[in-house]
């Protein structure tokens, strides 16, 4: 019931934020709304707005949009996820089966913001951050003095909310915040010069902390992905690239670079960083309506008791790792040494592109490429679509341009053979599952048991509507272990004995070795003219294939 309130408050946001010239006050009836309703069309008749004025009010309209978007697919997620549970309740007492719990969704390196929220439900710690109250060595007065010979841009405020934070970060986890402190030699030059180059403040940087603890391959259990947590909608408005091969959610430079942009968004409409702070965290149409509910004040500490829960102690945390960043030292945290190189050099890639034929020809561990490159979800770099970068470590740039011009032919038959790129851009890489739809079976629960999307299912199985039956298998690629009812493709009846080929053996073939999932017919498909059957009679072969394999495929 509560989503369903935010939506109907969101909506309502959307039209005043649209329509300056109303009042959402609930004493506005009758005569008086005519007379006003009349008076603003009179004047929205006569008014030209300058560019300003126009990018302005559309910049409101988009974020206030955005907001509207995160509160529906948060109550679709959280029916969804209802829907699920009560599902997996009912399976245990099924037998034969295999429940498949959703939970895995979470990443296992949960943000700053994400743990202090656990350990406020949790027994062991008891850090409930709206009502504990921690103690500190440091007096006051030394806190709000660090605080003051920061020089911030941004107001940072200092009181006992804020405190909560600052000891929380600089003394109850050390260990954690050390490998965030290490992290952040390497992450934070990156974040400063972007932000710069946007013109809004560095300190800025420190929102990463709470959003990821710098983890850029970080997945919240609505969706949120990457170092910088944006949604699918989100990402795509700020020009985030995603699709099969590349998510750039998960790029450190593309997301900063799209925070930068959102952020720059929310202070032009709230003209105070703390607010767009906020903004960031719970949308703009949340911070309008708490805004309106305070009396229309404007100060993130005059609104605070009107924000959501989870937003109030948004800032007050941003504070707390701003400071913790600066002050490590003196609280005795220890940068944690981490796997990340002292420089990097970028390379424009013009053609598809394999970690592996860099890391097998120049030397490069293929970890550290995955590391640098996290963006792109199969090691694999789709150069032939548009221009894209790889970064590699800067002590490897020699070994990379002397085998620069060999790269793309090194083994490319092997990495991108017509099935497995097929399979990728079908967002099937994983293993082919058919799956029998049961009682309360919607694509959205089917979709989030298996880690796949509600369009990619439909895609798969042709499917125009969200519409299924009880019954109807659909076949899905997941990476997930299947039940024991589900468990793999149903053989298809032929006989696995081999077969004489009907095919003259003089038929020129290529050769193709199976990998795990494959199935003739999808192999099939890959190449023009050639069916199933045709594959198995040139083989002398039955359905059954195993990974590994070689079979030629007859040139037909």
């Amino acid at each position: 019931m509560g989503s369903i309130v935010k939506v109907l408050a969101a909506v309502s946001a959307l039209f005043f934020a649209v329509q300056p010239g109303f009042s959402s006050s609930s004493d506005f009836h009758g005569k008086d709304r005519e007379e006003a309703g009349s008076t603003w069309r009179g004047k929205a008749a006569n008014a030209r707005k300058t560019r300003t004025q126009l990018e302005y009010e559309n910049a409101r309209f988009l974020m206030v949009i955005d907001s509207l978007r995160a509160e529906i697919d948060s109550l679709c997620l959280k029916m969804e996820q209802r829907d699920s549970l009560a599902s997996e309740i009912m399976e245990i007492y099924e037998e034969n089966d295999t429940v498949i719990y959703s939970n895995e969704l979470t990443d296992s390196l949960l943000s700053i913001w994400y743990l202090h929220r656990e350990l406020a439900d949790s027994t062991e710690s008891g850090y409930d951050m709206d009502t504990v109250h921690f103690s500190s060595d440091v007096p006051d007065s030394v806190y709000i003095k660090r605080i003051e010979d920061m020089n911030s841009f941004i107001t940072l405020p200092y009181n006992s909310i804020v405190k909560n934070y600052i000891v929380l970060y600089s003394e109850k986890m050390p260990d954690r915040i050390g490998k965030i402190i290490g992290l952040s030699k390497y992450y934070m030059p990156i974040f400063e010069e972007i932000f710069n180059r946007y013109d809004i403040p560095e300190e800025l940087k420190a929102m990463a902390i709470i959003e990821s603890s710098l983890n850029p391959t970080a997945v919240s259990r609505a969706g949120a992905k990457g170092m910088w947590q944006f949604m699918y909608s989100t990402a795509k408005r700020y020009g985030l690239t995603i699709n099969s091969f590349v998510d750039e959610r998960l790029d450190p430079v593309a997301s900063a670079e799209a925070a930068a942009k959102y952020l720059k968004d929310s202070y032009r409409i709230f003209g105070d960083w703390n607010l767009a702070i906020a903004s960031y965290n719970c949308g703009a149409g949340n911070v309008n309506r708490a805004i309106r509910r305070s009396g229309g004040k404007r100060a993130f500490w005059d609104i605070y008791p009107y924000l959501p829960r989870e937003t109030r102690g948004y800032v007050p945390a941003f504070v707390g790792a701003l400071y913790t960043m600066k002050y490590y030292k003196e609280h005795g945290i220890e940068p944690e040494e981490v796997a990340m190189p002292a420089a990097v050099d970028t390379f424009k890639i013009h053609k598809m592109l394999h970690f592996k034929q860099v890391s097998e020809l120049a030397g490069i561990p293929l970890q550290e490429l995955k590391n640098l490159n996290p963006q792109y979800r199969h090691e694999i770099i789709p150069g032939n679509e548009k221009e894209y970068i790889l970064r590699i470590p800067y002590n490897y740039v020699n070994d990379y341009i002397n085998v620069e011009d060999s790269l793309y032919t090194y083994k490319a038959d092997e990495f991108f053979n017509p099935v497995t790129i097929k399979k990728i851009k079908d967002g099937g890489d994983g293993q082919r599952i058919v799956y029998r739809v049961r009682s309360g079976d919607v694509l959205g629960k089917i979709a989030m048991r298996y880690r796949v999307t509600v369009s990619q299912i439909k895609r798969w199985n042709n499917l125009r509507s969200n519409t299924i039956r009880i019954g109807q298998r659909l076949v899905i690629y997941s990476g997930v272990k299947p039940s024991a009812e589900t468990a793999s493709a149903k053989p298809s009846g032929k006989s696995s004995t081999p077969k004489k080929s009907n095919i003259d053996p003089s038929t020129p073939y290529t050769t193709y070795v199976v990998k795990s999932g494959d199935t003739l017919y999808d192999i099939a498909k890959a190449y023009p003219g050639v069916s199933a059957q045709n594959i198995m009679d040139f083989n002398g072969i039955g359905s059954r294939i195993k990974p590994g394999m070689t079979i030629r495929i007859p040139k037909l």
